[in-house]
């Protein structure tokens, strides 16, 4: 522990340089626990990296927040713009402090947090050490652990001992990300029902009237949306595409990068690909013979995947590990993903068993998963529904809150 915190100690001023090139003022001070931010003294202190994250745990904090408030931090200003957007009734959200003692000693000491509720794998040894000294409850949810992560831990055994020592709730994703947990030190008594909160959370239904203006150009049995890309994966995608537009023309795809920032990069390919398209932001309505929509919105993910009979989901054909699979199966869709699906491994081997998922790798695989009949599309889509439709999820978070909240009682 003492190492790592010299390491960082050491690296103080670079991390400081980096603020002041890429974040506002405010911004800055908000990571440094010097700001004006709103504070919620007494709150339950929810960490979530980003949009992601906190996505998946939008059902938990809601659920926190009626029992005291909510503290809720993050990584960057997106996360924190979207939980602000949420509306939530004594949810206050800013960005995370660095896991600096100093940093971390005010951040504490300004808000009073009764415990800290990690999601995923956030898991950053100053701050859980910090709050543990204080005799605060550390907890974790939906934790996740690869092999290799797991594997960079065991070469720091007494820091993940001291570490997850101190952790006095844990509720994993899946029976492999527990294993390692308990492997590495963690107590048998910490252990807490699994639950992945990706299964808790109800999509966004689409707006009716965008709904309804794109079905007729975008018909459900003949689109694919290609969600949440990376590079290196659009080029194999169009070019599967353009295989599959030689034997049925009437084929289009919404293409939903992770990053909407990467339109321009997009649009230069979609040009060299010699493939007609609009933008989203620019474009409400496509024309009837486009055979691209890019879709560089946010907050539009409900839309697509009500418009897409087909979706591939991204991060898998690159080493992403995989983006999520329970969105595009909550909405039916038939699933696409490549080889690389580390961060959600059990559920995409469970769907690649029961054939409701397909795994493709090549522009000829994909093509081909596009040409599939709809009747054999829609019964993919059906079979991914069912599968991961878990009807004991709404009750695991049920206990997890009671636990959260024994574990974190409000003294207010």
């Amino acid at each position: 522990m003492r190492l790592y915190q010299l390491i960082l100690t050491l690296l103080f001023p670079v991390l400081l340089a980096r603020l002041w090139l890429r974040d506002s003022a405010p911004d800055r001070a908000e990571r440094l626990a010097r700001g004006t931010s709103e504070r919620s003294s007494g709150a339950v202190w929810v960490h979530g990296a980003s949009n992601g994250e906190l996505t998946s745990a939008k059902s938990l904090i809601l659920q926190l927040s009626r029992h005291g408030p909510v503290l809720v931090t993050c990584n960057n200003p997106t996360g924190r713009a979207l939980v602000q957007g949420w509306g939530f009734d004594g949810v206050t959200v800013q960005l995370a402090p660095l896991d600096l003692p100093r940093v971390l000693d005010r951040f504490i000491a300004q808000n009073a947090p009764r415990g800290l509720v990690v999601i995923e794998n956030e898991i950053w040894p100053n701050r859980i050490d910090a709050m543990a000294r204080r005799g605060l409850p550390v907890m974790v949810v939906s934790a996740r652990l690869s092999q290799g992560s797991a594997r960079n831990w065991a070469r720091l055994s007494g820091l993940a001992r001291h570490i997850l020592g101190a952790i006095r709730l844990l509720s994993a994703q899946d029976a492999g990300s527990e294993d390692r947990f308990r492997s590495l030190g963690l107590s048998a008594d910490a252990i807490a029902p699994r639950l992945n909160l990706k299964t808790t959370l109800l999509p966004d239904p689409p707006d009716a009237g965008d709904l309804a203006a794109l079905s007729p150009v975008l018909a459900r049995d003949k689109t694919v949306l290609a969600a949440s890309t990376h590079p290196g994966e659009d080029e194999i995608i169009l070019q599967g595409f353009k295989l599959a537009l030689q034997q049925d023309p009437d084929l289009r795809l919404i293409l939903a990068p992770r990053h909407p920032k990467r339109r321009e990069a997009i649009t230069r390919l979609l040009t060299e690909e010699g493939l007609t398209f609009a933008a989203r932001s620019l474009i409400p309505r496509p024309a009837p013979d486009t055979q691209v929509y890019l879709a560089d919105t946010l907050g539009e993910m409900g839309l697509w995947y009500s418009l897409a009979g087909t979706t591939f989901v991204g991060g898998s054909l690159v080493d992403h590990g995989g983006h999520t699979p329970f969105e595009p199966a909550a909405f039916g869709c038939a699933i696409l993903h490549g080889p690389y699906y580390s961060n959600f491994s059990d559920t995409y081997d469970r769907l690649r068993t029961e054939n409701a998922s397909t795994l493709v790798q090549t522009p000829d695989e994909i093509a081909a998963a596009l040409l599939r009949s709809p009747k054999t599309q829609a019964a993919i889509g059906e079979a991914a529904h069912d599968l991961l439709q878990d009807q004991n999820a709404a009750k695991t978070l049920d206990l997890l809150v009671d636990q959260i909240t024994e574990l974190c009682p409000n003294g207010q």
